[in-house]
């Protein structure tokens, strides 16, 4: 029985026990006295009854036979009663009997308060350690309706009131950690907010200072159309940065739920570098793709190759013309890897931990486009799918980006 269990509990019926025990130890002694004070009750009776008979010249071989006789005769009782001893006769007209129950009393009286003592000190005993389990119980519960919850509930054992503890306890720690899911969550927002406010008052400045020189210059076409063509440029700025920030949100929060299916990986890599051949042409860079065409992995294709996109896209951004990204794709056992090789101008070290940060750009790369979220991006994405994104990098000889990615059966 899990009653049992509880230490305190098992203690206190332990201590019964010993008590039970101690009880019987403490009658057979009892009884022993009682016996030995029969016994010198009846030889003090018998000696005084001697030495009357002696006093009185009754001879000795007489009051010996009458001493050890058992037989009771008619003519004894007779004798008896008209001395007025018997069954009615008051126990305190009886001295040897009188005086044995006077001791009996005390002896019993004794005995009896002792053992009710032992019995309440283990009891108050039981009692207190059990109020103390409470007390710090109430303590700690009061703790956890104020929000604390760095102290746990007492545990002593595996009774029935412990096993409520650990249940209480596991319910503490549910509720501390959804208290620290909604902090996580509402620093999260704190910070998203404060990132696309921050990210925003840039272009939105521009905006409104090319629309105060449109104003001011209507008549004058070559400036209006100027201005015109740098506020598109803005917009697409602040359209590009809105929807990446909201792709990143929607991937912390973990509303994006990913649609794994088997794609061969030369198709992911067209699919991802599609929209950046033009500009890498005009640019006179090149996008080289090599590997096995057989190779297959299981993935989102459309969100990784967004991932492997960006990517490519920060690499065009390092590499100068007659530069070249290429792209390859090994096969490992249980893995497949992608990697995203540049012979750009390399990262610094100093950069190296900071790269996917949201809105991070290094004091090098001011000339570069880019706003700072392709990595992130990336890197939430491919870790959202179960990969890891890796980096490589030597200055002034180039970058290299390792995807990998488990190999599902």
């Amino acid at each position: 029985m899990s009653f049992f269990r509880d230490k305190q509990i098992k203690t206190y019926c332990c201590f019964l026990a010993f008590w039970a025990l101690l009880v019987w130890m403490a009658g057979i002694l009892f009884a022993s006295g009682q016996e030995n004070a029969v016994k010198a009750m009846y030889l003090s009776h018998d000696g005084a009854a001697a030495s009357s008979l002696l006093e009185q010249g009754v001879p000795r071989e007489v009051i010996a036979a009458a001493l050890t006789s058992t037989k009771i005769s008619g003519a004894g009782r007779e004798l008896l009663t008209a001395a007025g001893i018997g069954n009615r006769t008051k126990t305190r007209l009886l001295p040897f009997v009188y005086q044995f129950r006077q001791n009996t009393l005390s002896s019993l009286t004794v005995l009896a308060v002792l053992l009710l003592l032992i019995l309440a000190a283990g009891t108050v005993l039981f009692i207190w350690c059990r109020t103390r389990l409470y007390r710090q119980a109430e303590e700690v519960l009061e703790g956890y309706l104020g929000g604390d919850y760095s102290d746990r509930l007492p545990k002593n054992g595996e009774g029935a009131v412990c096993q409520m503890f650990a249940l209480v306890d596991q319910l503490a720690t549910m509720l501390q950690s959804q208290k620290e899911a909604e902090r996580r969550t509402k620093e999260f927002l704190k910070k998203t907010i404060s990132d696309i406010s921050h990210q925003l008052k840039t272009p939105l400045a521009a905006l409104s200072m090319y629309q105060e020189i449109m104003e001011e210059e209507p008549d004058n076409a070559e400036t209006v159309k100027e201005f015109s063509s740098k506020t598109g440029i803005s917009l697409k700025r602040m359209e590009q940065l809105i929807q990446t920030m909201l792709k990143i949100t929607r991937l912390d929060a973990g509303n994006i739920v990913f649609e794994k299916r088997c794609c061969k990986v030369p198709e992911l890599i067209a699919l991802s570098v599609s929209e950046l051949t033009t500009r890498a042409e005009n640019e006179g860079k090149k996008i080289l793709a090599d590997g096995d065409p057989r190779q297959q992995l299981i993935c989102d294709p459309a969100w990784t190759g967004e991932a492997i996109g960006n990517i490519v896209k920060n690499a065009l951004d390092h590499t100068r013309a007659g530069g070249t990204v290429h792209i390859t794709w090994e096969s490992m056992p249980a893995m497949l890897r992608i990697l995203i090789a540049d012979n750009g101008s390399g990262i610094a070290p100093e950069d190296m931990p900071h790269i996917f940060k949201r809105f991070y750009r290094s004091s090098r790369s001011s000339d570069t486009q880019g706003i700072g979220l392709g990595l992130p991006l990336a890197k939430a994405v491919v870790e959202g799918q179960g990969g890891v994104l890796s980096v490589r990098s030597t200055p002034g000889e180039g970058t290299v980006f390792l995807l990998s990615f488990l190999t599902e059966s």
